[in-house]
């Protein structure tokens, strides 16, 4: 079965996905802007106790990308994607703790949070084996549902199995309840699968033969930074020219 999944890739599927997960992964405003309004909806979710709401927050999460660019960058030995990655990674969990901190100060008090903590946040204060277990089988279907166009529809779901986004939203309440305990074990939490993602993904990519498309990779780095240093430089223009 391994020989028949692996045969059906072709490389202009491998190139298509290659260029696909760089341009969703390059730290752009919007997608520091999708990963702060995820993470409020996760806080808000569980600060309702609602599964449904937590749950959309992880289908408008775009961290999934990053991760996966870091474990193509492995893959390739680019340490220009593995770098690339991570800052933009790096960025948004560092933007996204604050705003969770920020939203559980202004709306705890209407939840009825303090001093009790709901079940949906004890949750994610307990890592354990079968966290990382989830997370390595998430990663190993995002990485081949990335390159298999016809799957692409299941990375939503696979965003949701791995609750990226729910343990950084209670390491936020965590931080603004400063219950230093709480955010260790959610950031753990969290470390855990991301981590989990990129061991399963590297396995799937090595498989691929992505190393192959490494030249593919810088190009479209290349082309990507260039993107967006013009839309920095317009953006500049625009606010430096005078409203008449």
């Amino acid at each position: 079965m391994v020989t028949t999944l692996f045969s059906t890739l072709t490389e202009q599927g491998k190139t298509t996905a290659v260029k696909r997960l760089i341009e969703d992964s390059t730290p752009r405003d919007d997608f520091f802007l999708l990963a702060i309004l995820s993470v409020l909806m996760a806080v808000f979710g569980l600060l309702l106790n609602s599964p449904a709401v937590i749950i959309g927050s992880m289908l408008i999460a775009p961290l999934l990308s990053p991760i996966l660019g870091i474990s193509l960058g492995i893959v390739m030995a680019d340490t220009r994607l593995i770098f690339r990655s991570l800052l933009t990674l790096t960025k948004a969990v560092a933007w996204s703790i604050p705003s969770a901190a920020i939203a559980t100060l202004l709306f705890a008090s209407q939840a009825g949070l303090s001093p009790e903590l709901n079940p949906e946040i004890l949750a994610r204060t307990e890592p354990s084996i079968l966290y990382l277990a989830v997370a390595v089988i998430a990663g190993l279907a995002a990485s081949f549902a990335l390159i298999k166009p016809n799957l692409n529809a299941s990375l939503p779901g696979v965003a949701i199995s791995v609750a990226l986004i729910p343990p950084l939203a209670v390491t936020g309440i965590g931080l603004a309840r400063f219950d230093w305990a709480m955010m260790t074990d959610s950031f753990i939490l969290f470390l855990i699968n991301a981590v989990s993602i990129i061991f399963a993904s590297m396995v799937v990519f090595s498989l691929m033969n992505l190393y192959a498309k490494r030249p593919v990779a810088e190009k479209e780095i290349d082309k990507e930074d260039k993107k967006l240093e013009q839309e920095k430089q317009v953006a500049e223009q625009e606010a430096n020219t005078p409203t008449k």
